[in-house]
């Protein structure tokens, strides 16, 4: 729901502009009368439509508005009510757009025994061989299952150019891709790295894992573009690298002549 935006009285059918006493009385009708501050203004929404708004003085419902929504036909005085809305203005608390439950998860989420199935026509994953265009119904899936299992191919499913792609954007724009802070600061690139293991198949010339134990990204994909300051080749500036340490002193005074001092 997008918030309301202050309201103020605006040209408009004059006969609905007055309506506010009638406007009021139906909110009272279907509020308490403690709910309902002053009239805030009006609006026309067309040339016989118009809204009227009030404070809303419920609690827990700072910063709404009550709208009443009064019109008349053409050449008639009486005044109808068309509706009678509780609206969000600029400074109002209203709840989150909502998300799908399986939108919601990120990386992290799932703890020891928690499942997440895909769906079946996820179009992220295809049969491990294909089988044409036609569209498989469940009956077909299953003995796909049953031949896969029994030609011994391990995997059902692969995934499918769509879901290939979809991980290589997502990879590329995360954490160890070449747009971060960390890459942007950087000494040298991965793809140049003795720390990065490379990856085989679709994605073997842009991305790969990083290996180096000290860095942040150990044990993530990284894309070639990704640096850090751990990489195999960084070298310290001659600013940089610490201070020698200074030459001994060497004490030569007896104890006879600390004494004397």
């Amino acid at each position: 729901m997008t918030p309301l935006t202050a309201s103020t009285t605006a040209p408009g059918d004059p006969v609905l502009l007055g309506a506010v006493d009638l406007a009021r009385e139906v909110l009272l009708e279907q509020v308490d009368s403690a709910d309902v501050g002053a009239a805030t203004g009006a609006v026309a929404e067309d040339e016989h439509v118009v809204t009227h708004y009030f404070t809303c003085l419920r609690a827990g419902y700072v910063g709404w508005t009550w709208s009443v929504t009064v019109a008349r036909a053409v050449g008639s005085d009486k005044v109808t009510v068309d509706e009678v809305v509780l609206l969000p203005g600029e400074d109002a608390i209203v709840a989150p757009e909502w998300v799908p439950y399986k939108d919601r998860i990120r990386p992290g989420d799932l703890s020891p025994g928690d499942l997440l199935p895909v769906e079946e026509d996820d179009p992220r994953l295809v049969p491990t061989y294909s089988f044409g265009d036609d569209p498989l119904d469940a009956d077909a899936k299953a003995q796909i299952r049953q031949v896969a299992k029994d030609l011994g191919l391990g995997r059902v499913r692969a995934l499918s150019p769509e879901g290939i792609d979809l991980a290589a954007q997502r990879w590329y724009d995360g954490d160890g891709g070449p747009d971060v802070p960390l890459a942007q600061s950087a000494p040298a690139k991965c793809y140049s790295c003795g720390f990065l293991m490379r990856l085989s198949g679709h994605l073997a010339e842009t991305f790969g894992v990083c290996a180096n134990g000290n860095a942040n990204d150990d044990g993530r994909v990284v894309a070639f573009g990704h640096g850090c300051g751990a990489h195999s080749e960084a070298q310290l500036s001659r600013k940089q690298q610490p201070l020698p340490p200074a030459d001994h002193a060497h004490d030569t005074l007896t104890p006879d002549e600390l004494e004397s001092l």
